[in-house]
Formats: C-alpha cells, sequence, structure tokens
C-alpha cells in the first residue's frame, strides 16, 4: 500500500512536531514555507519553498497530496475552497478556517450557536475605537493576523486610545478572571469526538502569551465537566474533523466564557507529548489517516514552560544551563531548531512530570532559574 502525501501549510515549530509524530506511520509528508531553513523543514520528505498565503503556490503544493492541513491559519483560505471542491481532503474544513482566522466571524459564531463569550462589538479603525469609549476596559484584537499575543491591545481607559488599532478590530469587554483554561479537542470524520483533560494557563504579562501551563487544571470536578462540554460545544458546531484547542475564561462568579478557538494543535496542547497517552500531534495524524482517535488519558500531572529569548540577547541561540535541567528528574525538553534568538521569541519548550502539583512548580522555579535562551557574545 502506497503512503498517505500528507500536505502541512506552514513549516514552524507546530509542524516540526506533527512531523515527529508522523515518522511513527506510513505516511510521505510535505511541507510548503517561506524563509531559510524553517523548523520543520528538515523532517519532511518534501520541502517546498513558498508562500503560504499566495493562491496559486497554495493550490498547486495541495495538488501533490491526498491530505491537506495546516499549522497556522494565515494560509489563502480561497485556495483550499478550490482544492477541497477537486477532491483534495482538507483537514479542518476551510469553511471553519475562514470562521476562526477571523475573529470578528469567530465571536459572531459563539453568539449564533448560542456558546457563552463576553460582551462585544466591532470597530472598523483607530476613530472608529474611539467613538466606543463607554465599552471599556476592553480587549481590542485585530480581526485577522494576530498571534502569539500580538495584535491584541488592551484598553483601560480613554487614555490608552493611542493603541488602538486602525484596521478592522474587535473591541472585546474585559472578563474579571480567575482562571484561563484551554481544552484539546479532536474529531474525526465520523463525527466522533475526543476530549482532553482542561490545563490551566498562566500568561507572561509582558508578551502576551503563554508562560506556563499546568495540566490537568486545578479546577472542581464540576468545572471540569463544564469547560469540557462547552468546548466539545464549540467543536461540535464548527463539524469538521481535525484537532482544535478552545481557549475559555472562568470568571470569578464561576461562568465559563470561550475566548478564542485555534483549528490545530496548539501551544496548550505540547505537554501532551509526554503527559498524555495520546498526544495532540498523534491525535491529528490519527484524524489526518482516518485512525480511531487515541486515549486522552493522563499519564501523570504535568507543567510546560515555555522557553522565550532573554531580553538584550540577538543573535544566534545559545542554551545555557542546558545540562543542568536535564539532570532533573521528569524533565523533557523540546528545542525548536531555529538558529537566530531575539527577545520573546518562542525557541522551544520543557515539559515536567510529577506527582502533583507543588512538585512541578518546585521543578519549574528550578527550571527558570538554571535554562536561558540567550545569544552567543
Amino acid at each position: 500500500m502506497k503512503p498517505l502525501k500528507i500536505g502541512i501549510l506552514g513549516g514552524g515549530q507546530l509542524g516540526r512536531m506533527l512531523l515527529q509524530s508522523a515518522a511513527n506511520y506510513h505516511v510521505e509528508t510535505y511541507v510548503l514555507e517561506s524563509g531559510n531553513n524553517p523548523p520543520a523543514s528538515s523532517l519532511c520528505h518534501h520541502f517546498v519553498e513558498g508562500d503560504i498565503r499566495d493562491f496559486d503556490t497554495v493550490y498547486t503544493f495541495g495538488k501533490k497530496v491526498d491530505v491537506l492541513t495546516i499549522e497556522i491559519e494565515n494560509v489563502n483560505v480561497d485556495a483550499l475552497f478550490k482544492l477541497e471542491a477537486e477532491g483534495v481532503r482538507v483537514v479542518p474544513k476551510p469553511a471553519v478556517l475562514q470562521t476562526i482566522k477571523d475573529k470578528g466571524l469567530q465571536k459572531q459564531f459563539y453568539v449564533d450557536h448560542g456558546i457563552p463569550t463576553s460582551d462585544f462589538i466591532l470597530t472598523e479603525n483607530e476613530e472608529d475605537a474611539k467613538l466606543k469609549t463607554e465599552y471599556l476596559p476592553a480587549a481590542h484584537k485585530l480581526r485577522t493576523g494576530g498571534y502569539d499575543g500580538k495584535g491584541v491591545s488592551i484598553l483601560k481607559s480613554a487614555a490608552d486610545m493611542d493603541k488602538a488599532f486602525k484596521e478592522p478590530s474587535v473591541l472585546e469587554k474585559l472578563v474579571d478572571i480567575d482562571k484561563e483554561i484551554a481544552v484539546m479537542v479532536a474529531r474525526d470524520r465520523k463525527g466522533s469526538i475526543a476530549v482532553y483533560p482542561p490545563v490551566e494557563m498562566v500568561f507572561d504579562p509582558k508578551y502576551n502569551l503563554v508562560d506556563m501551563l499546568v495540566s490537568p487544571a486545578d479546577i472542581s470536578a464540576a468545572q471540569t465537566a463544564e469547560v469540557q462540554r462547552v468546548a466539545k460545544q464549540v467543536i461540535d458546531a464548527l463539524g469538521s474533523e481535525g484537532v482544535f484547542a478552545v481557549e475559555m475564561f472562568i470568571d470569578k462568579a464561576g461562568n465559563v466564557l470561550v475566548n478564542e478557538t485555534a483549528p490545530r494543535a496548539h501551544n496548550s496542547g505540547h505537554q501532551s507529548i509526554e503527559g498524555n497517552y495520546s498526544s495532540q500531534y498523534d491525535m491529528q495524524m490519527r484524524v489526518l489517516q482516518q485512525l480511531p482517535l487515541g486515549s486522552t488519558g493522563t499519564i501523570l500531572p504535568s507543567l510546560m514552560l515555555n522557553l522565550i529569548g532573554e531580553e538584550g540577547h540577538s543573535g544566534p541561540v545559545r542554551y545555557q544551563g542546558l545540562d543542568e535541567a536535564l539532570q532533573i528528574k521528569g524533565v523533557y525538553i523540546h528545542l525548536y531548531g531555529k538558529h537566530e534568538t531575539k527577545p520573546g521569541r518562542k525557541m522551544g519548550h520543557v515539559t515536567i512530570l510529577g506527582e502533583n502539583k507543588n512538585d512541578l512548580l518546585a521543578k519549574a522555579r528550578s527550571l527558570k532559574s538554571l535554562l536561558k535562551v540567550v545569544s552567543y557574545e
């Protein structure tokens, strides 16, 4: 039997980790990405250099494969619609990607399907936003193009309006947050769903991206059931096969509100590589091959730390304290193969396995002081 030809749009670290799982299966992998030696380029069978936002490039690439998937939303959706119409399996469906990549359409989708989410209004430009001061404090989010904390501005009062975006955006009322939770969900072509245990996310206030997460989340059994129910509701409403991350808030009153959904493997699922029986990447490979969904059960409690470039360091990367970090029991280090570091750039992550949350947090504190992403002087 010939190997299934799998195409991946995007060659960053998510594509790299998906390819690491792909190595366990009888598949032939293709990656489309621009740039010089992106992280996934060295692990695929066929690397094609090109712009994932260009119609002709994506269409031509998609005609080479049996099934096409993504590792980032910023791709040419029109080309995906044409490929789907011509019989190429696209996971997730282009219609889902079209909705999710526009935060305005995404928020309206939640409203239309009775999915709890925070109040919002749409703004077309900076002047439009300035007319909505009664809506503050709020988060101003670009409708398209934002990622890893970029494209989000917190507007607490009229004095912050100089930080409002000029482009079409979502003005979303700030929530009095108790916890930020993410739930990974996999859905196969028949509609069967596998839901992972929820994880609790802690964000870096400077870069507005995940600093660390703990799995399973330290919430009650009732809250666990509710966030999993809401996550499943989102994916059922989307109606597409694939792997998804549903990010949610639990507010101080105990309400669960959907923040955003990612139609792909996600930073909030990295710890599943060691912490769960079937990782989010193994699950995505199963979906692409139409194999049975894996077990989402927890092997051991886990904590994930993002490794980002230190302030004041730009240039060829050096991992300070790597030897010492690897001597800590239960530590697994994932470096993304990026040759250049800069402040705030995601360069890798560490997963820690332990018996309980206190054990995980103690090891995390040690790692934070030991392991630094710096440049050569």
